[in-house]
């Protein structure tokens, strides 16, 4: 028989957007808080991320959300009683061309002044925080001490008990058919009510999450999302000496599409393939991956002829500009359905997830956020081919927008 209930908000999707945001509501007001996941909670990449948390985001918005999450990360235990395993290792963003260096002692005199403790370190600097780092083919770059790193099995472990604790109410297994909406004036619509596999439940708020999903969940109710998945490779290498210390500085290089940090006694490295077709990852691109082996052997020796004791594949979301989708829902025909808020961390989950989370709830229940702004975030800066005035440059390269489909 077809379940009849009402929720104060209805959250869909149980990843790190979705499960932080369920509790950030339920501990800020909201009554009654049902979150639906089509499957089981955290089984997407929020369980099978690398689980880097950086504040050095490329613009105001990003840091102020790296931020917030860092802190929101050190401050669990006391606030939970558990926590999602953050370590502080500090991040190395490398300058490899006269290009990159210039870009960024432009960003690093942004993100300072956006309050971030962040300084350019030249080629010998970085060599002396990270000893591992070759002394060749770098320039330095900058470096952030306060980045880190989580756990994140024990992330989507840290967010279900928080859920139990708030009394959110989770349904796993659960799928989203779509929104029931009455006319709101002006052309708008408002949210009446979510349309589930078991029911409708009444609601006048939801958040739409969902990462690699989201696209499919914006079909759902008529709108086109600019938010697609691809697939994103992570390795982890068999222990050596150079890694088997308490703290090492992770290192990105963008313009390579690679990262890499320590991972018990070895070090666990992630990449992106922009050239190949966007969809749900299902295997691991071997030549792909050794391709990039080689990038990582030349700029960190002591991983030359290392085996790897593991490494998979999941499917990423990503935006065209890199950046989140915070606002509400605007369908193809140009109606914003009000009572509505997509919740897209752009493939920053881990790093920016709790900061997304956040200003989703804080939409839903209050239509404003002081964290950021999101006037730039929503649905609307984006034309009809997913262009955008706006980018963040520090990212994994993704597949062009002209290949969200």
């Amino acid at each position: 028989m077809a379940r009849r209930e009402s929720a104060d908000l209805v959250v869909v999707g149980a990843g790190t957007v979705g499960g932080w945001a369920s509790w950030f509501a339920a501990t800020s007001g909201a009554r009654r808080v049902v979150v639906l996941e089509r499957d089981l909670a955290g089984q997407g990449a929020s369980s099978r991320a690398a689980g880097i948390v950086r504040a050095q985001g490329g613009t105001p918005a990003t840091v102020a959300l790296g931020r917030f999450s860092i802190d929101f990360y050190r401050k669990q235990q006391a606030l939970l009683g558990t926590d999602s395993g953050f370590r502080e290792l500090g991040y190395v963003i490398l300058s490899v061309t006269a290009r990159d260096a210039a870009e960024a002692r432009v960003r690093v005199a942004m993100q300072r002044k956006a309050g971030l403790d962040v300084r350019l370190v030249d080629a010998g600097a970085a060599c002396r925080l990270n000893p591992s780092l070759a002394r060749r083919g770098h320039r330095g770059g900058s470096y952030c001490p306060t980045d880190g790193a989580i756990d994140p099995p024990r992330n989507v472990r840290a967010y279900g008990l928080a859920m139990l604790q708030a009394g959110v109410v989770l349904r796993e297994r659960t799928a989203f058919l779509g929104l029931r909406t009455a006319p709101a004036g002006d052309g708008r619509r408002r949210v009446t009510g979510v349309v589930t596999a078991g029911g409708v439940i009444a609601t006048e708020r939801v958040i739409l999450t969902g990462g690699p999903t989201l696209r499919a969940l914006g079909k759902l109710v008529g709108a086109r999302i600019f938010a697609g998945g691809a697939r994103h490779q992570v390795a982890v290498t068999e222990p050596h000496p150079a890694f088997d210390v308490a703290r090492q500085p992770m290192v990105f290089d963008v313009g390579a599409g690679i990262y890499w940090r320590l991972e018990e006694g070895g070090l666990l490295w992630g990449m992106s393939n922009p050239k190949e077709t966007p969809g749900p990852a299902r295997v691991v691109d071997w030549p792909y991956l050794r391709r990039m082996e080689k990038r990582l052997n030349a700029l960190v020796p002591a991983t030359r002829g290392l085996g790897l004791r593991r490494a998979w594949a999941a499917t990423i979301d990503y935006t065209p500009d890199h950046l989140p989708i915070l606002g509400p829902v605007i369908t193809t025909d140009g109606v914003t359905i009000e009572g509505t808020t997509v919740a897209s961390a752009g493939g920053h989950g881990m790093m920016w997830g709790p900061g997304v989370a956040r200003v989703a709830a804080d939409l839903a229940l209050a239509g404003r956020s002081r964290l950021i702004d999101t006037r730039d975030l929503g649905m609307d800066r984006f034309d009809a081919e997913g262009r955008s005035p706006f980018f963040d440059p520090i990212a994994l390269p993704f597949p062009p927008s002209a290949d969200l489909d």
